[in-house]
C-alpha cells in the first residue's frame, strides 16, 4: 500500500507499534515514521502465553501513547490492526478504515479455536468504523483478495530447495529436524548475525532482499501460519507446509483455510515424519491475485464506501479456476495432528 499511495499522490504519515525498533528492517518506503511500544504477545515454546502477555503489558504507557497521537488534521485514517492509531481515532470520533487480514474474521470465514474471547479481541483490539478484511477466497462475504506486492525477482524455483521461516520455534530443534534430509537444501531465516552454511542447511539473517531472493528460488516453504508470507507463496505457486503458532486463533484458522482451499498442508508439530511426507508432494500452480493496492487506493481516495461492489470487482479478476469455490485443486492431503 505504501507505494500505491505514493503513486496516487497521497501524503502519508506512518505509525507502527508492537515491536522494538531493532526488529524493523527495510523501512525506507515509510519515511519519517512514528514508533510506539503498543502491545506484544509473550511467546514461549511456539505458543502464545496470554498470562505473561498481560503481566508484561504496560497499559498506562498504552493509554499515554493513545492520547499523545493527534489525528485531528488527517483527511483519512487507515489502520492495519494497530491499536494506538485505532483508539486515538476512536477517542477523536474520527472515521477510521480498518484494512487487515484480521478483519476478515468478522465475517463467516473458516475459523479454528474461535470463541467469545477471540471474537472480542478481533473486534476491540483495534476498533474501526469500516472494517475491510483480506483473505485468499471471498467465502461469499464482502472481503478482498490479499495485498501482494509486485515482485522484482524472477520466480525460478530450484529442485529440492526450500525456504524455512519459523520465528517462534526453537532454532536448534528446527535444525535437528532438517538434518534428516541431506538431499534437500534448506535456507533458514532466523535471528542471526551473519550467514552460516552447515552442509545442506543455510542459516540467514533477516533481510527482505535476501528473503525474497530465496523465496523465489525455492520450490516450497516451511513456515508458521501468518498471512502475508503465505499470500506471496500462493501467488508464486510454492508448496507450503505450515505449523501455526499455538494458542493463536488467527494462525490456526489460516492453516485450516489453507488446507480447505487446497493451497497447502498443515501440521501442529514439525517432525521428521511430517516433513518427510510433505517433501515429495508436487508444486501447485500459481494463483494470480489482482492488483488490490491500486484499486483500493483509488477507491479510498475518491471517497467510495461500497465495499461489496469493490469486493465483487476484484474477485472477478481472479482466474476462473480460483474465484468460485474452495478446493480449486487438491494437492495436499497431509493434515497431521489436526482434528
Amino acid at each position: 500500500m505504501a507505494r500505491a499511495l505514493a503513486k496516487a499522490g497521497a501524503e502519508v504519515d506512518w505509525v507502527f507499534s508492537g515491536r522494538a525498533s531493532k526488529d524493523f528492517f527495510d523501512m525506507e518506503p515509510f519515511g519519517d515514521y512514528r514508533l510506539f511500544k503498543g502491545l506484544t504477545f509473550a511467546i514461549k515454546n511456539s505458543r502464545v502465553r496470554y498470562g505473561s502477555t498481560l503481566l508484561r503489558s504496560d497499559l498506562n504507557a498504552l493509554r499515554r501513547d493513545v492520547r499523545s497521537l493527534d489525528v485531528d488534521g488527517y483527511d483519512l485514517i487507515i489502520n492495519d490492526f494497530e491499536p494506538i492509531s485505532a483508539w486515538a481515532a476512536r477517542l477523536a470520533k474520527k472515521e477510521v478504515i480498518g484494512l487487515s487480514h484480521q478483519n476478515a474474521f468478522l465475517y463467516k470465514v473458516p475459523k479454528r479455536d474461535h470463541n467469545m474471547l477471540s471474537a472480542m479481541f478481533m473486534r476491540y483490539f483495534a476498533p474501526v468504523t469500516l472494517p475491510i478484511g483480506l483473505h485468499w477466497h471471498h467465502f461469499d462475504e464482502p472481503i478482498l483478495p490479499p495485498l501482494v506486492e509486485a515482485s522484482t525477482f524472477a520466480n525460478q524455483p530450484q529442485p529440492n530447495q526450500y525456504l524455512v521461516y519459523l520465528p517462534f520455534a526453537e532454532p536448534n530443534e528446527t535444525l535437528a529436524t532438517l538434518s534428516h534430509f541431506p538431499r534437500y537444501q534448506f535456507f533458514v531465516y532466523q535471528k542471526a548475525q551473519e550467514h552460516q552454511d552447515l552442509g545442506h542447511i543455510h542459516i540467514r539473517p533477516f533481510s527482505r532482499t535476501g528473503f525474497q531472493h530465496d523465496l523465489h528460488q525455492s520450490e516450497g516453504v516451511i513456515c508458521s501460519a501468518g498471512f502475508e508470507l503465505l499470500s506471496e507463496a500462493i501467488q508464486l505457486g510454492k508448496k507450503l507446509l505450515v505449523c501455526p503458532l499455538g494458542g493463536q486463533m488467527e494462525q490456526s484458522s489460516n492453516a485450516l483455510a489453507l488446507s480447505q482451499l487446497g493451497y497447502g498442508s498443515m501440521t501442529e508439530q514439525l517432525t521428521k515424519d511430517t516433513i518427510g511426507d510433505w517433501l515429495p508432494l508436487p508444486r501447485p500452480r500459481p494463483v494470480r491475485f489482482p492488483d488490490v493496492a491500486t484499486e483500493l487506493c483509488a477507491w479510498l481516495l475518491e471517497g467510495r464506501r461500497d465495499l461489496p461492489a469493490l469486493s465483487q470487482k476484484l474477485w472477478r479478476r481472479m482466474d476462473s479456476a480460483h474465484q468460485l469455490s474452495p478446493n480449486p485443486f487438491n494437492n495436499y492431503p497431509l493434515e497431521r495432528g489436526f482434528s
